[in-house]
């Protein structure tokens, strides 16, 4: 590690233009995806109101999603299969579908799907589009909360700005550019994804602080450069323990929605990576050499 020290000092000003790039190309992707549906992030059911089919069938239809959306073109739709906890064997299918009333798209799935749905074999959820856009602005001013006063403990906690700033900006980092990512991979955000985001940002903050605490409040345990490295091998250890616990979660778990939690904040884990042992310890040894010389 001695031997890269002087290549670090050299260029970790060039270091912390990756994450840079990385966020302002997050912000173009939510930009255009604004633009273009009058929202930062496409939304499931949960957060945008419509209806929640399930159909008990151990048949697979795997043209259905794109069957519903050739018949209903203003409807928008989502169709998932239903397994048994442990096994690969299908319980059923899950429907989601926007902008379409229930009795129209029963009849549909009759047709398409060969069978009689009754109340034996089909359950049906609705939820309406006030009540989704509600539970949205409740979640967004939930992380909106979480940043504000995350931001008054760390700076409680390190009384100077550049510092608290860098912790502050690698969170809000990791979180737009997750964003982004699970955008380009056509996720549909849901309650359950905004928890993620919110657990994001804890995972965040923690090897940010632990960084921060390294190289400003222990100054006696060796020079920066070594208190840096100490602190990436916990803080990497930390992340890797997390991402591995996470990601066998995701490939034994048949739940959607623990699925999309894991990978979001797995996602999440790896941008954090970057933002925190490029941007903000580029900027801790920039402050450091600001004020100490």
């Amino acid at each position: 590690m001695n031997r890269f020290e002087p290549f670090y000092f050299k260029h970790y000003k060039k270091f912390t233009i990756i994450p840079v790039f990385l966020l302002l190309l997050a912000i173009g992707v939510l930009f255009f995806n604004y633009v273009k549906t009058g929202d930062i992030i496409d939304k499931d059911v949960s957060l945008k109101g419509g209806l929640t089919i399930t159909v008990a069938t151990g048949k697979t239809f795997p043209d259905l999603e794109n069957y519903l959306k050739s018949e209903f073109k203003e409807g928008d739709f989502s169709v998932r299969q239903l397994k048994e906890f442990g096994t690969d064997k299908q319980q059923g299918l899950i429907i989601e579908a926007s902008n379409i009333k229930e009795g129209t798209l029963k009849k549909k799935l009759e047709e398409k799907m060969g069978l009689s749905l009754t109340q034996d074999n089909y359950s049906v959820e609705e939820m309406g589009s006030s009540l989704g856009e509600s539970f949205y602005k409740q979640m967004i001013t939930a992380i909106l909360l979480a940043f504000i006063l995350m931001a008054v403990v760390v700076a409680i906690s390190f009384r100077t700005f550049i510092p608290s700033f860098a912790v502050i900006f690698s969170a809000f980092t990791d979180m737009v550019v997750t964003l982004a990512i699970i955008s380009v991979l056509d996720f549909k955000l849901s309650t359950a994804g905004l928890a993620a985001l919110l657990l994001l940002i804890g995972y965040s903050i923690d090897t940010d602080i632990l960084l921060t605490t390294k190289v400003l409040k222990r100054r006696k345990e060796g020079e920066v450069f070594d208190r840096m490295v100490e602190s990436m091998k916990t803080g990497l250890t930390m992340t890797a323990t997390t991402i591995v616990a996470l990601l066998v979660g995701y490939l034994v778990s048949n739940s959607f929605i623990l699925k999309e939690m894991f990978a979001i904040i797995i996602i999440g884990l790896l941008i954090d990576v970057l933002t925190t042992y490029l941007m903000n310890a580029g900027v801790l040894v920039w402050y450091v050499k600001r004020k100490h010389g």
